[in-house]
């Protein structure tokens, strides 16, 4: 019956993203009253999963990037025999629950995975393109709000923002005192999780004395460039090579 597993044999290639997306969270928006566009406590859920899932899925990526209910993790080490149906079973499994714990809903929440080939040369690129996503979000996330702040129903203020170009977008978050380059660089630009080698202060108990000792520690940084430039190419490089230095 072995050979009734659909995709039992099909496998990637390294380096991969595994991309997750929680389904159906605007229902659990809804029922918890997460502040719009952007809720602190939501967001915290969002990173303490991407944390997480670098730490204790037994996936070892070495980079996670999170906005909104979406999280890219890094693989680069050949992990599950690159089977494409384990990764995606055992990254969405492992997000879905540990994401469910941190926001303590007390209904089971779920996200979705998918595989993405991507090399080293052009990690930057994905994520300049999840962060293009990221700026959507937050653009039409604060356009959105403000207009049914006036009133208007969810339908009737999308229906207003159908068409409309990111400079009128702009425009319409001024007019109500709001500058979206102002807002916080998380909001706009998303969250990266990723190890760093720091110096620490140790004990060694065979000489009995203190010692400086290397650890690889977590970072969550929310303050990120744009990846689409060379100093945002420049600044992952540096990341993936700490990340990967030995201690």
């Amino acid at each position: 019956m072995k050979d009734r597993e659909i995709f039992s044999g099909l496998i990637t290639t390294v380096p991969f993203v595994l991309r997750l997306d929680g389904r159906s969270f605007h229902h659990l928006s809804r029922s918890n009253g997460y502040a719009k566009p952007y809720d602190p406590v939501f967001s915290r859920c969002m990173v303490q999963t991407a944390q997480a899932m670098l730490e204790n899925s037994g996936l070892a990526p070495s980079f996670a990037y999170t906005f909104s209910d979406e999280i890219s993790l890094y693989v680069t080490s050949p992990v599950f025999d690159c089977r494409v149906e384990k990764l995606v079973s055992v990254a969405a499994g492992f997000a879905s629950s540990a994401f469910t714990l941190f926001s303590r809903s007390d209904v089971p929440l779920s996200f979705d995975c998918r595989v993405v080939p991507v090399d080293e040369g052009h990690l930057a690129e994905y994520l300049a393109w999840r962060q293009a996503e990221a700026w959507r979000n937050h653009i039409n996330g604060y356009a959105h709000k403000l207009l049914m702040d006036t009133g208007l129903s969810a339908t009737a203020a999308q229906r207003k923002l159908d068409g409309m170009k990111s400079s009128d977008l702009h425009e319409l978050a001024f007019s109500f005192g709001v500058n979206l380059a102002e807002t916080p660089a998380w909001q706009r630009r998303g969250t990266a999780v990723y190890r760093s080698v720091v110096e620490k202060e140790g004990y060694n108990p065979v000489s009995q004395e203190v010692v400086r000792v290397l650890r690889r520690v977590p970072v969550i940084d929310e303050n990120l460039p744009l990846f689409k430039t060379p100093e945002g190419v420049s600044w992952l490089a540096a990341r993936l090579t700490s990340a990967g230095s030995d201690v």
